[in-house]
């Protein structure tokens, strides 16, 4: 799976580290999906579970042969 992390440019590191979230984490959700739906802003709302069992829900913005991952929080 071909992901491209937004950067935060205050910190210079993924802004899913702000939400206590690891790449690998949104590469295992990708990769066990429970939900995907349109979100806004032709943005998208990826939800499921890691392989340690929490919950993430993904917004995101889908691009030519990659996904962006924008925000994650985790839902438990």
């Amino acid at each position: 799976m071909n992901l491209r992390f937004y950067i935060d440019p205050e910190t210079d590191l993924p802004h899913i580290y702000n939400h206590d979230v690891l790449e690998k984490e949104i590469e295992e959700v990708f990769y066990n999906l429970g939900e995907d739906r349109p979100g806004r802003d032709g943005s998208r709302v990826a939800i499921g579970q890691t392989q340690s069992g929490r919950y993430l829900k993904i917004i995101y913005v889908p691009e030519p042969n990659r996904i962006v991952p924008l925000l994650s929080p985790p839902i438990n």
